[in-house]
């Protein structure tokens, strides 16, 4: 066993309370999809986007990696071969745990975009509408995240380390965002072992060999503790 490929999703940062947007009376609750995160919205009102986006970047520096993090985090620095981290989440509570190979396929928000020249610098905690690119100066920053009708970031990639998986798991998505939901199918080609962690079975659960079902806090330690003594 070489590699491990690991997907999260909103399962696990919601254990550290960044799980409110999608929940009724949260951020999500209180905006439409199409207003908030599509290319879209941002060009009919740049201001709801970026206070949007404020508020998320503001929780989420406020929020603490959670035992799944930190188990994860453990994993890649004592597994023997490589661990890649594919997250769908936008907060940095992966790094903060200790991870150092992470993929942020929907993008961060503690970086900020330039719709001009493409360029990436480290978002202030509170962005504004016109702020100016620190490259080319024009006046088009915006949240460094992928909005709905967007390509996910670094997709090729990705397809590559799927190909090359042993093992492939899955921790707390949903399984109906796509490509993110074909994932499994992909290292199922490969030869690759799938797993899915989750509170309760995801859309294509029926596709993995097994399924863990219980808070990422308390089922990765354990599976990570039970990897790394398979490799002594």
């Amino acid at each position: 066993m070489k590699k491990i490929v690991i997907l999260t999703g909103a399962g696990i940062s919601a254990e550290s309370g960044l799980g409110t947007f999608r929940a009724e009376g949260g951020l999500w609750a209180q905006h439409r999809i199409e207003d908030v995160a599509t290319p879209e919205g941002f060009a009919r009102d740049p201001k709801l986007v970026v206070d949007f986006y404020n508020a998320r970047r503001a929780q989420a520096a406020e929020a603490t990696a959670n035992a799944g993090h930190r188990a994860l985090a453990d994993l890649e620095s004592k597994f023997y071969g490589e661990v890649v981290v594919i997250t769908q989440n936008v907060d940095d509570l992966h790094e903060r745990a200790g991870s150092r190979k992470v993929m942020h396929m929907h993008g961060s928000l503690t970086s900020a975009l330039c719709a001009a020249c493409d360029h990436r610098w480290e978002a202030p905690l509170v962005m504004a509408p016109g702020d100016a690119c620190p490259s080319c100066g024009a006046p088009a920053a915006r949240p460094d995240i992928v909005w709905f009708g967007e390509m996910p970031y670094e997709m090729d990639e990705i397809f590559e380390h799927l190909a090359t998986a042993d093992i492939f798991a899955s921790i707390g998505t949903s399984g109906n965002v796509y490509p993110a939901a074909g994932f499994v199918a992909e290292a199922r080609r490969a030869g690759a072992r799938t797993i899915e962690f989750n509170l309760e079975r995801s859309d294509v659960g029926s596709q993995f060999d097994e399924i863990v079902l219980g808070s990422a806090s308390e089922t990765l330690p354990k599976w990570v503790d039970q990897l790394l003594a398979d490799q002594t």
